[in-house]
């Protein structure tokens, strides 16, 4: 019950910094064409803010929450260190992932004639930058639960 209690009130702070991280979100679909949609999740698949209207956000939360979990087992058992993305090309198009802090995760969904490279360095600004809104708002004083 404690435990469930402790998850609950972290959830609460997460999603304390869903407009700024909503509109971190935004402006990296302002600054890389192509793109569809963006997501950034809680590691275990809570979706914290979205700007992707064409997909389920709670689906792909939860697909990036178990994508997430493969990877991390992959680069530990390679002894590429820790997580730092993900990328997955489809016919129409990609699905990259970012790490974003300890305890998220950025999803950016593009196009088929997207320019990855600035997806890549833009994905990974912003899984900076939102990586850096949802610790600070996990460590915020009344987080001491």
């Amino acid at each position: 019950m404690r435990r469930a209690l402790r998850q609950r009130a972290e959830r609460r702070l997460l999603l304390a910094a869903e407009p700024e991280v909503l509109d971190e979100l935004r402006r990296l679909r302002a600054r890389v064409p192509h793109l569809t949609g963006a997501l950034a999740a809680s590691i275990d698949g809570l979706v914290l803010a979205q700007d992707a209207a064409p997909v389920e956000a709670e689906g792909v939360a939860a697909l990036t929450a178990a994508a997430l979990g493969v990877g991390l087992r992959l680069t530990d058992a390679t002894g590429r260190g820790e997580f730092r993305e993900l990328l997955i090309r489809g016919e129409q198009g990609y699905v990259a992932t970012y790490a974003a802090g300890a305890t998220a995760v950025v999803t950016v969904l593009a196009g088929p004639r997207t320019n990855v490279g600035r997806l890549h360095l833009e994905g990974r600004r912003a899984g900076a930058r939102i990586g850096d809104l949802v610790d600070g708002a996990r460590e915020r004083p009344e987080a001491t639960i």
